[in-house]
């Protein structure tokens, strides 16, 4: 993964409040009707009302977050879902710790 594309992800409020309310879709997000929040993903256009922007606004920081591979997103019909991608953060967190811990891992 492009981990300038991660850092860039990560260097945004919104994004990363968009991260946090991702991480507990079923108490953020309980109210979606049109699919299991936690299972399927929650809907573009709830994220963008419950961090209080526009949808095209929502639609370009969700994007980034794609990019970076810190969510999927998935169509259901006329909508978008977005879910996280724990393993992508996970792996990124870990590189994360490495490279502040001053330890490099060497090439085989």
């Amino acid at each position: 993964m492009n981990r300038t594309a991660q850092i860039k992800a990560l260097a945004s409020e919104t994004r990363m409040k968009i991260l946090s309310l991702l991480a507990e879709p079923d108490t953020h997000f309980g109210a979606q009707w049109s699919a299991d929040p936690v299972e399927f993903g929650v809907c573009m256009t709830l994220i963008a009302e419950a961090i209080g922007i526009a949808q095209p606004t929502a639609s370009r920081h969700l994007d980034l977050l794609r990019q970076a591979g810190f969510i999927t997103v998935q169509r259901h019909q006329k909508w978008s879902y977005c879910k996280r991608n724990e393993a992508e953060i996970d792996s990124y967190l870990s590189w994360l710790r490495q490279e502040l811990s001053g330890v490099r891992k060497q090439p085989a």
